[in-house]
């Protein structure tokens, strides 16, 4: 299994980039097919490396994987192709929240994970979790690990406070958000290293700490008493 991203994987998306078209493409197809098993072998080894601390559902690397293929149909852009490999994996059952996914372009790589489009209910009561817990969550904002490998939380927010919560609450600056997202940044050169799996699986596990938290909060009452088996 590969441990890195090759250098022809990086340039077939710089030819991509140039040449976004269907003919290009298709006349092209082999290459593709080429440095597409190089990234499903690249996935399987992230998903091997994730397995020995953590419970993953995603089947295969190559399962992990996303269509190049764009959905255009409510797009002003009509390029018919992505610019990136990219892949994600999501843990197991109902007890383990979050999501890991990495992200492969010329000058824009990047591993993330976390809660990308909670849905309304997960979102209300991961609001009223952050409030209980607001310590334990600013805790793991503030820590040294957590300011080095992602420098801050990141993802969409509203302007204002969310419906039902006070705008003068301590923790209104996290309320605000509708996704939780981490994400640290890798450069071209980093990402064709050797080691670039190990780097990749460190920001992953850099991430558990509030993983932890926030499948707690989505997981108990307000009790703390389990909402699964």
């Amino acid at each position: 299994m590969r441990t890195n991203i090759e250098e022809s994987s990086i340039n077939f998306l710089r030819k991509l980039v140039k040449n976004n078209n269907r003919e290009w493409f298709n006349a092209n197809k082999s290459l593709y097919i080429e440095e597409h098993e190089k990234i499903i072998s690249f996935a399987d080894t992230l998903l091997e490396e994730l397995k020995k601390f953590d419970k993953i559902e995603t089947a295969s690397g190559k399962k992990a994987l996303h269509r190049i293929y764009r959905d255009v149909r409510f797009s002003k852009n009509k390029a018919p192709y992505k610019n990136n490999w990219s892949g994600s994996f999501k843990r197991a059952s109902n007890l383990l929240r979050g999501g890991f996914y990495f992200h492969i372009e010329p000058g824009n790589s990047f591993v993330a994970g976390g809660f990308w489009g909670p849905n309304k209910e997960d979102l209300f009561k991961l609001r009223k979790g952050i409030q209980s817990e607001e310590s334990e969550f600013r805790k793991i904002l503030d820590s040294v690990r957590f300011k080095k490998v992602f420098g801050e939380l990141i993802g969409e927010q509203l302007k204002t406070a969310p419906k039902g919560f006070d705008k003068n609450h301590s923790s209104i600056d996290l309320l605000r958000y509708k996704q939780y997202v981490l994400k640290h940044d890798f450069t071209d050169e980093e990402v064709k290293s050797k080691d670039f799996y190990k780097k990749a699986v460190e920001v992953f596990t850099a991430m558990h700490p509030l993983f932890d938290l926030m499948s707690y909060i989505l997981t108990t009452d307000e009790n703390g008493a389990p909402l699964f088996e």
